[in-house]
C-alpha cells in the first residue's frame, strides 16, 4: 500500500508544469537586443601587443644567432 501511494505521488510531480521563465530586462527590445557579455576590445588589443614583442623577440635572436656564425 505505501508503495502505491509513493508511486501516486511521484507520478503527480512529475506531471507539474515546470515554472515560468524570469521576464525579459527593462531595455529589451527597444533599440534591438541588449548586448550580452563583456567587450573584448581592450583584451585583444593586448594579446595582440603581447603577440608582436614576443615574435619581435624571437625574429631578433634568431638574427643576432644567424650574424654570430
Amino acid at each position: 500500500m505505501a508503495g502505491l501511494a509513493l508511486g501516486i505521488c511521484f507520478h503527480i510531480s512529475a506531471m507539474a508544469d515546470p515554472p515560468e521563465p524570469p521576464p525579459p530586462p527593462a531595455g529589451h527590445g527597444q533599440g534591438g537586443n541588449a548586448p550580452a557579455g563583456a567587450p573584448i576590445d581592450g583584451g585583444l588589443g593586448i594579446l595582440l601587443a603581447m603577440g608582436a614583442t614576443y615574435g619581435g623577440k624571437k625574429a631578433w635572436t634568431a638574427y643576432r644567432k644567424g650574424r654570430e656564425t
